[in-house]
C-alpha cells in the first residue's frame, strides 16, 4: 500500500442491495461508485438500510480511521464527494477549468437530480409499482413487504403531487422525460466532435461538457445512464 493510500480512512460504500459485482438501480450509487474508481479510492460494499442511514438515504458511507479505529458516517452522494475533496482524498474536477464549467456542471445535475430523478421516481413507483416494490424492499419479508410497500407509495404519490410531477398525465411526463434525453444525446455528440477535434485517441473517453477532463456531471449522467439500463421497471 503507497503512502498516499494508507493515509486514507478505509470506506464502507452500502448501496441498498446485496447484488454485488453488479450495478444497482439507484442513479446515486453508481455516481459516487464511479467517483471513487475514478479516483483510484478503494472501497468495501455492504448493503445496509435506509431506515439506519444518515438521513435516511441511499447510498452512505462509513469512513473508519486506519490510525485509530474512530469512525464516521455520511449520506447524499453530493455531500459524501465534497466532503472528501475537501479533506484531500478526492481530486477536486474544477481545478484548471474555465470559470464557466462549474455553472454549466450545475445546470446538468440539478436537470437530472433534480427534474429528471422525480420522473423517473413516478415511472418506478406509480406505473410498475409492483416490480419496484419488490425489488427496493427485498429485505421486508412478506406479508410486512405488502403493508410497507402500500406507505411509500402513499408517500412517495403525495411528495410527488406537491413537488409538481405527480400533478401532470404519463403522456405529458414521458414528453418532459424525453426533452430531457434528447438534450443530452445532444450534449454528448456536440462532445463528441469536440473531443475529435482535439484527436482524441477512439479508446479513450469522453467528457459530457467536452473538456480534457471529467466533471461531477459526467458521474451523475453516468449513473442514470446505468440506472435507466438496468432497472426493470
Amino acid at each position: 500500500m503507497s503512502t498516499e493510500q494508507s493515509s486514507r480512512p478505509h470506506l464502507t460504500l452500502y448501496r441498498g442491495w446485496e447484488d454485488r459485482g453488479c450495478y444497482v438501480w439507484s442513479p446515486f450509487v453508481t455516481k459516487l461508485e464511479l467517483r471513487l474508481r475514478l479516483s483510484n479510492f478503494p472501497y468495501t460494499i455492504e448493503s445496509g438500510s435506509s431506515t439506519t442511514a444518515p438521513k435516511g438515504k441511499i447510498p452512505y458511507i462509513e469512513l473508519r480511521s486506519r490510525e485509530d479505529g474512530s469512525s464516521s458516517a455520511l449520506a447524499d452522494s453530493t455531500l459524501i464527494i465534497k466532503h472528501l475533496v475537501e479533506r484531500g482524498y478526492l481530486e477536486d474536477l474544477y481545478v484548471s477549468k474555465p470559470s464557466t464549467t462549474r455553472a454549466h456542471d450545475v445546470a446538468i445535475r440539478a436537470m437530472l437530480e433534480d427534474r429528471l430523478y422525480f420522473y423517473h421516481t413516478r415511472e418506478r413507483w406509480l406505473e410498475n409499482y409492483y416490480v419496484q416494490r419488490d425489488k427496493a424492499l427485498w429485505s421486508v419479508p412478506y406479508p410486512i413487504r405488502v403493508v410497507v410497500g402500500l406507505l411509500v407509495h402513499r408517500t412517495l404519490s403525495q411528495m410527488l403531487h406537491a413537488q409538481g410531477t405527480g400533478r401532470y398525465t404519463a403522456d405529458e411526463i414521458r414528453l418532459f422525460r424525453r426533452e430531457i434525453w434528447e438534450a443530452v444525446n445532444e450534449l454528448l455528440e456536440a462532445s463528441v466532435r469536440q473531443s475529435a477535434q482535439r484527436k482524441v485517441l477512439q479508446d479513450e473517453p469522453f467528457w459530457c461538457l467536452g473538456g480534457p477532463g471529467p466533471t461531477e456531471a459526467d458521474m451523475v449522467l453516468y449513473g442514470f445512464i446505468v440506472s435507466v439500463l438496468v432497472s426493470k421497471s
